[in-house]
């Protein structure tokens, strides 16, 4: 059922899915699920080689406690050096930042308070201090472990939630600026940066919030430059066949090609009356220059 989790033969369609190069709409379709179930599930256990459903379904078993975890590899001091340097470099505490690292690193995604203590020697204040600040950032949370004691753990969809916090911040940010240009008055000069201002972050927000999986994003990059490469017009089932796609899968990069000519910006798949398409230059980057003769 939809509101499930995902079963070991639902992988096992996912991964066969992959293979005859459905894209996650047809899989989602396939399986009754919604779209970003199938786009998580694969971002999550995408691995050197490509989605396998045992492995995924075992990494999601002992993510849920229900297997023991396999053995820690061993630790690159200097990597976690580098990567901690760069979180820093960004604004994250550094201690944060160690705490942070320690939890990514482990095969369990969740690590206790004596186990940071222990694998970075600070204090439990310190790590007590981390995670609360990275609590805070909605990034870690807590959860009951053996006994009385507690675990950090950070969830699979942490960084979707972390984005979309973000989207939702530039928003914020977009208004504040319309609201600015509106009071000093839109022909003044900071009422036109301000509502440049507003209209970048108005722009940024709806990028990142918007409801479109990547993999089709990439696909409708291929299908233009399939578009160009043909030289003239072309059919979806033409291009279908020369990519060696199913015809949903051109179908639906064209229809999102349709929704967001700025993915494609310069070039843009233009329909035709016969149902073929052109690669053309944007009309919207022509209409915002004057063009030289």
């Amino acid at each position: 059922m939809p509101g499930a989790r995902l079963t070991r033969e639902d992988r096992e369609r996912i991964a066969a899915g992959l293979t005859d190069g459905l894209d996650y709409a047809e899989i989602a379709r396939r399986l009754g699920r919604p779209t970003s179930t199938v786009s998580r599930e694969v971002a999550r256990n995408l691995r050197t080689g490509g989605y396998r459903a045992e492995q995924a379904h075992q990494s999601t078993l002992r993510r849920r406690g229900r297997l023991p975890a396999a053995p820690e590899r061993p630790r690159d001091g200097d990597f976690e050096q580098r990567f901690a340097s760069l979180m820093v470099e960004t604004g994250l505490p550094r201690m944060a930042a160690r705490v942070l690292l320690a939890i990514v690193t482990t095969d369990a995604g969740a690590l206790t308070a004596a186990e940071l203590v222990q694998r970075l020697h600070v204090s439990p204040a310190s790590v007590s201090k981390s995670v609360a600040y990275l609590e805070s950032l909605d990034i870690v949370r807590r959860e009951r472990a053996e006994g009385r004691r507690e675990r950090y753990v950070i969830d699979d969809d942490v960084w979707l939630r972390t984005w979309m916090t973000s989207a939702q911040a530039h928003a914020k940010w977009g208004a504040a600026a319309r609201e600015g240009a509106a009071l000093h008055g839109a022909d003044s000069p900071a009422g036109m940066r301000l509502e440049r201002m507003g209209r970048f972050f108005d722009s940024l927000s709806q990028d990142m919030s918007a409801d479109y999986d990547p993999a089709v994003a990439d696909d409708m990059l291929t299908v233009i430059a399939a578009l160009v490469h043909a030289g003239g017009p072309c059919a979806p089932d033409a291009l279908a066949g020369a990519l060696g796609w199913p015809d949903a899968r051109v179908a639906a990069a064209l229809s999102l090609a349709a929704e967001r000519p700025d993915f494609a910006d310069p070039v843009t798949p233009k329909p035709l009356p016969d149902g073929r398409y052109l690669a053309v230059a944007n009309e919207q980057r022509l209409a915002s220059r004057s063009v030289s003769k």
